[in-house]
C-alpha cells in the first residue's frame, strides 16, 4: 500500500510541474520584449524624420497660424496638397503673372495662379514657395528675408495677409488688409494700404482721415505724411497732410479741362511725391501726366505730359502744350515704379504696335528721361521691379501668350530675356 501511495504522489507532482512550465511558456510568447518595443519606436522616428526631410522641398499651401513648410493633410486652414517639387526646379507653373517684387539685384519673387516663386540668380531659375487656390494680389519686401503678400479675389472686401521671415521658405497668416490699396511696410509692424494703417503687422487696422472726394486712392508715406488729389470747379488740387490726416493743405492748384479718371501716387521719402494723373481714352490712346515734388509740395515739376488726338489733353494741360519728354513712342501709360526721389521708371504701351511695351527712366527727379530703344511683346499688364537705377526687371504679359521677364543691369541701355513663364490658360 505504501508503494502505491508513493507512486501516486510522484505522478501527481510530475503533472503539476509539467503544467506550470507550459503556462510560463505561453505567457512569454504573448508578451513583447523590451528590445522589440525599442525597435518599433526607432522605426517610427525614422519614418517621421524622412517625412520631414521630404517636406522641405514642398511649397507652403494656404497659410496656417503657425509656421510650416509641410502642407497639412488633415484639413484645417490648408485646402490643397501641392505636389512636392525639387529645390532645383527650373520651371514653375506660373502663367498669369499678378505680382513682382525684388529683394536685391539678384533675388526676387513673382506671383501668379495662386502661387509664389523665388529666384536668387536674376530670374534665370525659379523655385516654387507657396501654392494656394486664391489669387495673389501684391508682394512687398523689406529685405531678402522679410516679405509679405496679399491673397484674395478682386471683389473681396478684405484680403488675407501672409508673411515670411525666412525669404519665403515658409509662410504664416499675419492678418488681413481692409482694402485693395497699394501695400507697403515701413518696418516689421507698421504698414499702409490706401487710407488704412496697421501698427501690429496686420492684425488690426486704423482708418486714417482723408480730405474726402479724392480721385483714386490716397497715399500715406508714413504715419504723418499723406497725399491726395481732388478736382474742384475745374481745378486740380494736390493736397498734403503732415499730421496723419487730421488736417489737409492744398499745396498745388492747376486748371484742367477734364478731371482725371484715376490717380496713382508713390513716395519714397517724407517730402517726396510722384503723382500720376490718367486722363481720357480714345483711338487706342490714353492721355496722362506725371508731377513730382521733392520738397513737400512747395514746387512741382511736370515730369511727363502726354496728349492724344483721340484721348484729348493730359490732365492739367491743353492740347497746345508740348509733350514731355519728347520722342515717346507709347500712346498710353504703363506701370510707374519709383526707386528714390531722383529715380523713377515709367512703362509705356501702344496697343496698335506689334511690340506694344516700352520703358523709360529718369535719374534727376523727372527733369530728363532716357527712353529705351528696346520694345517688348505682350498686350497685358506690365510689372516693373528695380533694386537701384541700374538693375531693372520688366515683365510683359499677354492673355494668350507666355509672360516674359527681361532684365537690365545697365539702367535700361541693354536688355536680356531672363525667363519665359508658362503659357496662360485661355479663359473660355
Amino acid at each position: 500500500m505504501k508503494k502505491i501511495s508513493t507512486l501516486v504522489l510522484l505522478v501527481t507532482l510530475s503533472l503539476t510541474l509539467l503544467m506550470a512550465g507550459c503556462s510560463k511558456a505561453d505567457n512569454s510568447a504573448n508578451t513583447p520584449s523590451s528590445n522589440n518595443s525599442t525597435n518599433q519606436t526607432s522605426n517610427s522616428n525614422n519614418t517621421d524624420t524622412g517625412s520631414t526631410n521630404t517636406s522641405t522641398n514642398a511649397p507652403s499651401t494656404e497659410p496656417e497660424n503657425t509656421p510650416s513648410q509641410q502642407p497639412s493633410n488633415n484639413g484645417g486652414s490648408t485646402s490643397e496638397n501641392p505636389t512636392p517639387i525639387s529645390t532645383n526646379e527650373k520651371t514653375v507653373q506660373i502663367g498669369n503673372v499678378t505680382a513682382l517684387r525684388l529683394a536685391d539685384s539678384k533675388a526676387g519673387w513673382v506671383a501668379g495662379n495662386g502661387q509664389i516663386a523665388r529666384t536668387d540668380d536674376g530670374g534665370a531659375h525659379w523655385r516654387l514657395q507657396y501654392s494656394g487656390s486664391k489669387p495673389i494680389n501684391q508682394i512687398f519686401a523689406l529685405s531678402s528675408n522679410k516679405v509679405w503678400a496679399t491673397i484674395g479675389d478682386s471683389n473681396a472686401k478684405s484680403l488675407i495677409l501672409i508673411q515670411s521671415t525666412n525669404g519665403g521658405k515658409s509662410w504664416t497668416k499675419a492678418g488681413t488688409v481692409p482694402n485693395h490699396g497699394f501695400l507697403h511696410f515701413t518696418n516689421d509692424k507698421t504698414a499702409f494700404s490706401g487710407n488704412a494703417m496697421t501698427k501690429d503687422g496686420g492684425k488690426t487696422w486704423t482708418e486714417l482721415q482723408t480730405p474726402g472726394k479724392e480721385i483714386g486712392e490716397v497715399y500715406f508715406h508714413d504715419v504723418n505724411n499723406g497725399w491726395a488729389v481732388q478736382v474742384v470747379n475745374g481745378r486740380l488740387l494736390f493736397m498734403h497732410t503732415g499730421n496723419g490726416g487730421k488736417t489737409w493743405n492744398t499745396v498745388m492748384t492747376r486748371k484742367t479741362e477734364d478731371a482725371p479718371n484715376n490717380v496713382i501716387i508713390r513716395s519714397t521719402a517724407a517730402n517726396d511725391a510722384w503723382i500720376e494723373l490718367i486722363g481720357g481714352s480714345g483711338m487706342s490712346q490714353t492721355s496722362y501726366s506725371l508731377f513730382h515734388t521733392a520738397n513737400g509740395g512747395k514746387t512741382w515739376l511736370p515730369a511727363i505730359v502726354r496728349n492724344g488726338a483721340g484721348s484729348g489733353p493730359a490732365p492739367g494741360f491743353t492740347m497746345d502744350d508740348a509733350s514731355v519728354p519728347k520722342g515717346m513712342t507709347s500712346s498710353a501709360p504703363g506701370t510707374l515704379y519709383v526707386v528714390n526721389p531722383q529715380t523713377a521708371i515709367m512703362g509705356g504701351q501702344c496697343s496698335a504696335c506689334d511690340k506694344p511695351n516700352t520703358i523709360m527712366k529718369t535719374t534727376d527727379g523727372g527733369k530728363h528721361w532716357t527712353i529705351s530703344k528696346s520694345e517688348f511683346t505682350g498686350y497685358g499688364t506690365q510689372f516693373i521691379g528695380a533694386s537701384d537705377a541700374s538693375h531693372i526687371w520688366f515683365i510683359t504679359t499677354d492673355a494668350s501668350n507666355a509672360a516674359v521677364l527681361n532684365t537690365s543691369s545697365d539702367g535700361g541701355k541693354t536688355w536680356h530675356k531672363a525667363f519665359t513663364f508658362k503659357k496662360p490658360q485661355v479663359q473660355k
